[in-house]
């Protein structure tokens, strides 16, 4: 079991205050693979001061620097991919090509993206023409406090310490401590490129005691949180106590419309998408709208499909799903796919328990149910696991007015060959994101979703911006 309990702070590994510690699970085998800390007020106090601290020189450090240290720091990631790859496998059970090629892979992206756009980016700036006096001023918003998940972790480290990075912040990071030692390596690498100290600090924790105490401390300025939107709504109440600027990207129940001049893969690839990651993503496509008249046609596929989609240990090599988390998000989705046969849901394939064979760690059937309707639980609510629900619709009216009916709207997504349709329907379709016939959303996209789905945007320029107040300068000659 790796000894994972020291804090990164102010430039050094050090001993938490605290004696308190979490059991990182292996999801695949249900056993203790890691032990770190439990940071608690003085931990975060610590941190927090070393971030401020260090902001004062950091906040003024010359652009080229910046670009300088983030280059290192993408040439040391590229050395360490591996092993980020391994401890993301380890910690939330992504399989051994995936962890590989996506969630390692989706860090080093961000990285290089935010080089492109920082040597590109002007901090300073005339208003127009028309005021050759007047100057827009774009600086770092100050302390940050980074909370991210477990199920794209490095994806959303990266997607959040790039860019604070590159705008001037300073920052404190608290990676899920069900899914930790991908970050606690990105510490490392960026010891090793020796940004100065206090710039990024790393303190583990719950969301309680440790993300509580961050969120809710007078010399944070921003808090940048990825997670469910029920914690994302306490965060905020948090952070409105002192007017913190807040960033939230929080859940999503992406629509998959598929049209009948759909082509042919469009169903087999809707499913996918869905069980990829198995189901653990905010924009997966986890409702399925098809139109009425290949609706039998796409639940028969569908069941082939699912049926045949493999699970299995996610140390082995191959296309297939691994675990869930944890025991707790494994016994949320039992509860919700039982909760879709009673309230009468037709169970196409999948269904409660774990595979056959499968019997230690925390693995989900790829599930389906068809004749869904917007009113059903499994509808409704983020299952974050293998499930889809597929309901059929009569025409793009009843298709947009089902995709939009939901707290949500993150991701949807439309599969149809007529380009006319496509931006009839992208336009009325209330969500962040529209990605149609699988072409994807760029890395540099921003990512981010209205309603329930959260606050601002992430990645590329947007994603910069997040981190970067404004300022109007008259006067300036």
């Amino acid at each position: 079991m790796l000894d994972k309990k020291n804090f990164y702070i102010n430039g050094q590994w050090v001993k938490p205050s605290s004696s308190e510690e979490i059991k990182v699970i292996d999801p695949a085998t249900e056993e203790n693979c890691a032990v770190i800390s439990l940071g608690n007020q003085q931990d975060v106090d610590a941190a927090v001061g070393a971030a401020k601290k260090a902001f004062e020189t950091w906040a003024f450090s010359p652009k080229e620097e910046r670009i300088s240290l983030l280059e290192k720091l993408y040439e040391v990631y590229k050395k360490r991919w591996a092993d980020i790859a391994e401890a993301i496998t380890m910690e939330m059970g992504a399989p051994k090509d995936f962890s590989t090629k996506l969630q390692a892979g989706t860090g080093a992206a961000h990285i290089k993206s935010f080089i492109k756009y920082l040597k590109n980016f002007e901090f300073e700036k005339p208003l127009g023409e028309h005021a050759p006096n007047q100057r827009i001023l774009y600086e770092p918003k100050g302390v940050c406090t980074l909370i991210t998940p477990w199920n794209w972790p490095m994806n959303q480290v990266c997607l959040k310490v790039v860019p604070a990075l590159a705008s001037g912040c300073t920052m404190i990071l608290k990676p899920s401590e069900l899914a930790p030692l991908s970050s606690m390596i990105l510490a490392e690498l960026i010891d090793e490129v020796k940004f100065p100290a206090g710039v990024f600090n790393l303190v583990n924790g719950d969301g309680a005691t440790t993300g509580n105490a961050l969120t809710a401390h007078p010399d944070v300025n921003m808090i940048s949180f990825t997670g469910s939107t029920r914690a994302g709504a306490l965060i905020s109440q948090n952070a409105a106590k002192d007017f913190k600027r807040v960033s939230l990207e929080l859940g999503g129940k992406g629509a998959n419309i598929i049209f009948n001049d759909a082509d042919p893969e469009a169903i087999e690839r809707g499913a996918l998408r869905c069980f990829r990651n198995s189901g653990q993503s905010c924009n997966a496509p986890t409702r399925m709208l098809v139109e009425k008249s290949m609706y039998k046609e796409a639940v028969e596929r569908l069941k082939k499909y699912a049926e045949n989609f493999e699970v299995g240990d996610p140390k082995k090599e191959g296309e297939h799903i691994g675990p869930v988390i944890s025991e707790t998000q494994f016994n949320k989705i039992q509860t919700l796919i039982q909760k879709g046969i009673d309230e009468g849901a037709k169970l196409v394939a999948g269904g409660v328990g774990k595979p056959d064979g499968l019997e230690k760690g925390y693995f989900v059937k790829p599930t389906v149910f068809a004749d869904v309707n917007n009113n059903m639980e499994v509808a409704r609510t983020e299952i974050f696991g293998p499930v889809l629900s597929v309901m059929p619709f009569e025409n793009e009216e009843e298709a947009i007015k089902i995709a939009n009916d939901t707290p949500y709207g993150l991701t949807n997504y439309i599969q149809t060959q007529d380009p006319e349709k496509v931006k009839r329907v992208a336009r009325k379709l209330r969500s962040g994101m529209v990605d149609v016939n699988g072409v994807g959303i760029a890395v540099d996209a921003p990512f981010g979703g209205y309603k329930h789905s959260g606050i601002g945007r992430e990645a590329g320029a947007h994603g910069l911006e997040e981190f970067l107040e404004v300022k109007a300068v008259g006067g300036w000659n």
